[in-house]
Formats: structure tokens, sequence, C-alpha cells
């Protein structure tokens, strides 16, 4: 093909292929259509008459129809021997009426494009279409260089551009608390802590949670908007709108304030029902109002720092090539195998007022629930753990990792436990219990350090009001050698310890949180520990099993104060040992046969493990009930909010 058509016929072919795949009747080529009369702006009528030629007798029918009327439109746009001189620019374009079927002159349709004029006009803006139009309309239309059919263009409304909006923590952030800031025009909206009105002025303190502090208002009466402030209008709990100045502050503890210029009452508050008056409430109580606990500061700066965390679990994971999988919440399958799962169905009423008589349940003939009639016509469940599901992308895009909620219906109403919380689970391909191992050591020093230079003002409080010492706690953590355990060994410590604990230690026991606790806090001096080689009656199916038969390749890494923080595991990776040992613990393999099937086809060492995002959380903050470390906690007898 010669240069003029290779320049105008893929423009054509482009043009139809898209109005193939807009659905666009392919008719609409031979009526004259806008989009494939503008993708052929940026050729010449000589580059034009070339095509049709080249494209006589190839079948292209329609295409060769469209070329034939098409020089006439840029005869108007373009020299006829050379190629155009408008690239770049935006030309006005009209198709005049088309060829139809058999040659006849179709009915008289017309359009106008705006069209970016390059060569290969891929980018056609604004088409639109008119009809009822005759062939001397167009020439007009273009002899007054379009302005009447510009005139006529529908206006278009445009969606802003989004950005940033300042927050408070914006201003006061920096080495020098905001100083920097001083004299600079700023608007921002928030909820306000307190209002002491004095005869000159009032002083307000706004919170918008992105930082522990609010920042301090001062307000004159002359000042539009203050009459909300002596109607009483702005008081604890309203959503406010500042507009001022940033001052330096004359009185103590803050560096800088706002002068304000305008105040405006967004959401009144009755401030004298107002649950959350300037007083100390416990967590307890904090809990039966979930829905306002955010406003606090324990519960906001908990709220700050989960984000940094899980910010910096994606960071970690992305820096290092994992690739994040979403897993199923619903699932037929119990990775635990310890059965403590909540049952998806729909055999009972979907409306919390309607009833379902237990004879109306279907059954089989032997009495059992008859789950072939449920929705997913077999047993389902909420997911205890995405982990399997992370094992077949690992074995095809090498390291990836899951972070969504998981349930446990465990009747157990302790502080460390909650019947839905979220796991962040890696799986590394080609990875042994050594490579799982380094893996969750820099994982968690990694967040730790992150977390805590994010949020330095929020770790502060904590190690002031929640657990005095708890930044040279995680700094510890972030700066020690994790020591490695193996199980028997741990044992044999807990033996020789003095303490004395609830739960006998003898070996094949599954540790204890107490346990836990003394090996971490006592035995290494509140030093992080990862013991390893558990006993396999103890462990899931999915370990692998050691050479001796009687321990898996598992770890826990364990903190002080808190416990397990990660447990892992290298995966059994050889099929027959797999399926004996789900036949160990009760399990059909043939349920599992797609987890099987990755043992069959290419198998390879792999290893992982999971983390409870809550207990982290738990563990970076000090709060000691994991009920505080989620936003809604769902435990038993408990799904408020």
């Amino acid at each position: 093909m010669n240069w003029t058509a290779g320049r105008c016929v893929p423009a054509l072919r482009v043009a139809a292929v898209r109005l193939h795949q807009s659905m666009v009747p392919a008719k609409a080529i031979r009526l004259g259509c806008p989009v494939a009369t503008a993708s052929i702006a940026g050729c010449t009528r000589n580059q034009i008459d070339g095509s049709r030629r080249s494209l006589h007798g190839s079948g292209h029918r329609v295409l060769r129809r469209h070329l034939e009327h098409s020089s006439t439109v840029l005869a108007h746009v373009a020299p006829a021997d050379r190629r155009p001189a408008f690239r770049g620019s935006n030309v006005r374009c009209l198709a005049s009426s088309s060829v139809g079927d058999g040659g006849a002159t179709a009915g008289a349709e017309s359009a106008v494009a705006d069209v970016a004029a390059a060569p290969s006009a891929e980018a056609v803006a604004d088409v639109e279409q008119t009809s009822g139009q005759k062939d001397g309309s167009v020439a007009s239309g273009i002899g007054n260089g379009g302005n009447a059919e510009a005139g006529r263009r529908r206006e278009r409304r445009m969606v802003k551009e989004f950005k940033k909006r300042l927050r408070i923590a914006d201003i006061k952030s920096g080495p020098d608390e905001g100083l920097g800031q001083v004299g600079r025009h700023v608007e921002l909206r928030g909820w306000v802590r307190t209002v002491r009105s004095q005869k000159a002025f009032s002083f307000i303190e706004l919170n918008d949670g992105s930082s522990l502090s609010g920042i301090q208002v001062v307000a004159t009466p002359e000042i539009e908007g203050y009459q909300e402030v002596e109607g009483g209008g702005i008081t604890t709990g309203a959503a406010v709108s500042v507009e001022g100045e940033v001052v330096e502050s004359q009185g103590k503890g803050q560096k800088i304030e706002i002068k304000a210029q305008k105040l405006t009452l967004v959401g009144g508050s009755d401030g004298s029902t107002y649950p959350l008056q300037k007083k100390r409430h416990s967590l307890e109580y904090l809990r039966t109002i979930a829905h306002l606990r955010p406003r606090t500061n324990t519960i906001g700066a908990v709220s700050r720092v989960r984000s940094a965390l899980a910010q910096a679990s994606h960071r970690f994971f992305q820096s290092h090539g994992f690739v994040w999988v979403a897993s199923p919440i619903v699932t037929a399958s119990d990775c635990e195998g310890a059965g403590d799962q909540f049952r998806v169905t729909t055999l009972l009423p979907g409306s919390p007022d309607a009833s379902t008589p237990v004879k109306a349940i279907p059954t089989t003939k032997d009495g059992s629930v008859d789950w072939s009639q449920d929705f997913f016509k077999r047993p389902a469940y909420l997911t205890v753990s995405g982990q399997l599901n992370a094992e077949i992308y690992a074995c095809a895009l090498h390291d990836v990792y899951t972070f969504g909620p998981t349930f446990r219906a465990e009747n157990s109403n302790t502080s460390r436990h909650l019947a839905e919380f979220w796991m962040i689970e890696p799986e590394l391909a080609f990875a042994d219990l050594a490579d799982d191992m380094a893996c969750a050591t820099a994982y968690l020093k990694y967040i730790l350090r992150e977390a805590m230079s994010e949020c330095e003002e929020d770790f502060r409080f904590f190690d002031k009001f929640v657990e005095p010492g708890i930044i040279q706690r995680l700094t510890s953590v972030v700066e020690s050698e994790f020591e490695h355990v193996p199980y028997t060994d741990a044992i044999s410590i807990l033996k020789k310890a003095k303490t004395k604990f609830d739960y006998p230690v003898e070996w094949g026991i599954d540790l204890q949180s107490e346990h836990e606790r003394y090996l971490t806090e006592k035995a290494f001096k509140n030093r992080p520990i990862i013991v390893t080689d558990y006993p396999k009656d103890i462990k899931a199916f999915y370990m692998r099993l050691n050479d001796n038969g009687k321990t898996v390749a598992a770890m826990d890494v364990l903190v002080p104060r808190v416990g397990e923080l990660i447990g892992g595991s290298q995966r059994e990776e050889r099929l027959e040992v797999l399926e004996g040992r789900m036949r160990d613990v009760g399990l059909d393999p043939q349920a599992y046969w797609w987890y099987l099937d990755l043992r069959r086809y290419g198998s390879v060492p792999h290893a992982g493990f999971g983390l409870g995002f809550e207990r982290l959380v738990q563990f970076a903050t000090g709060v000691e009930n994991i009920r505080d470390a989620i936003p809604f906690p769902r435990v038993p007898g408990s799904a408020d909010f």
C-alpha cells in the first residue's frame, strides 16, 4: 500500500471498529457518520482518492463509498496535493450527504465535529450530528466558519477538579507546628469540641479528625455568623465552617490559632444532651455509642494509626512485588478445619419480621437439611481465612497477599477475640519456612516504623494516657533481632518457669496467651520471638509435615503484651501427604479437589502467614480490649451499628 492509502485506510478501519464496538449499525458509515468522517480529517483529497483506488476490488465497499463522498469535505480544509497544514489544531469538518446503496443519494444527513487534525486522527471530540439539512446548508456552514452551528451546540457542564481539601493537620504539621502558615487565609470545617465565650470574643476548639489536637478559633462579635455563637447554635458537637487568618497564638498550649472572619453553622447540636461532654469517658461506655466515639481522642487516634498500618501494609507488599488478591467472603471450604463458621443460607427468611416454621425448611429423606435447595446448592459459610484462595494465585503470580474481613463463630467473650476481624495473608511461591519468617519479620518492623513516623502525635498520646512506655516498646521491636525458638525448647523453658500457669505445660499443648507472654516478656526480656515446629496434631492440615512425622513446619511470631501476632507455615506441597493429612482431620479430599490440583499440576514449595489486623492495632496502640481496635466490633450477643 502506498503512503496515501497507508494513512487513510487505517483511519477508516479504526472508525469502523469504533462504530461496531459502540453498537452503531455498520450502515452508519454509508450515511455520513461524523466519527468516520472525522477519522480522515487529517488526510488531503489526493490521499483520499489514492486510498479509494487502493480499495477498489478489495471488498471494502462501505469504506470505499465513504471515501468517494468524503473528498468533497476535505477539499474545504486542506490543499489538494500536500499533507495537511493544520496538524495539531482544531478544524471544523462537516460531512456532506452520503451515498446510499445502489449509488443513490441518501437522505440529507450532515454532521459537525471538532477533530484534532493530526493525520492519524485518533482523537475525535465533541461530535454533533444534525439532520434535515440540504447540501447547500452544509456549504454555507463552512463559509461562515461554522459559527452558526457552534452557537447551537449544547452547553456542557464540566465536573470540577477534585483536590485535597485543607485540614487542620496540614496547617499544624512540620517542626514549627504551623508558624510558617501565619498570615495565610484558610477555610476549615469540623466539629466543635468546646466553646468559651467572653464579652469581647469567644474561643472555639475545632477538630476535623485529621489530628489528635484541634485548633483554637478566636471569634469576635463583629464577624459574619457570630450570632450563631451568641444564640447557642455553635456549641459542643456542632459542625461548623470557619474562614479566617492563621495568626500566632498568644496563649499557651498551641503555637497558632485562627482569627475568624466568618462562621457558618453547618449542622447544629444540642449541647445539653450531647453524649460526649468535656470529661473522661470509659472505653466501655464509648462502645455503647460507637456512632460517636470516633470523635474522642482515644478512638480517633486508634483510627488514624489503624489507617497508617493498613496503608503501610500495602506499600510493603507492593514494593516487594506482591500482587493483591481479593479473596471471597462466601465460601464452601473450611480453611482451619475447626468448624467455627457462620453459615450462609436463604432457606430462612431474609426479613427480620418474617418467620419460617421449622417444618418449612426443606429436608432430605433422612431428615437432614436439603442444602441442594439452598442458594448455592450446597452448604456455604463466611470465610475464616483467604489463605487457600491466596495459594491458588501464588501458584500462578508468584507472591501475593490478601487483606480483607474474616469470620469466626467462636462463642468467646474475651478481650482478645472478635467474631469479625480483618486478616493480612501473604503467600510466597518457591519459598520455605525460613523465607516465611524473614518476610514476617521485615513486614512487622516496616509497618510499625512507618506508623510511628506518620502518627507521632497519636503515639505521644498513647504513651502518656494509654500505655506509658509504648513508644520504647515498639521501638525495641523495630530494632531487635527476632529470636528463633523451636516449640520443644519453648516447652522446656515454660516447665522450668517459677510462675504458676492456669494451663499446665506439657509437650503437645497449644500455647495459651499466658505462655506466649511469659516467653516474650520474661524469658526473653520483652523481645519478640518466633516459635517453630509445632506438633502436627494442634496445627492445620495444610502445614508441611516435617521429616520426624510428629511436627510441622509452622511458625508463630510472639510479641510482648499480646502474645501471638502472626501465624504461618510452609504449605504441604506433596499430594499424597496432603491427602493423608486431610483424612486424619476428617476432611473429604474430594471436597478440596481444586486445592489438590495445585499439587497435581506444577506443585512448588510455598509458604505464607496470617496476621490478625486488630491484634496488630491493639499491639501498636496499647488498648487493652480488641473491641476498641476495630470501628464496629462484632462479638457474641452484639451486632449493633
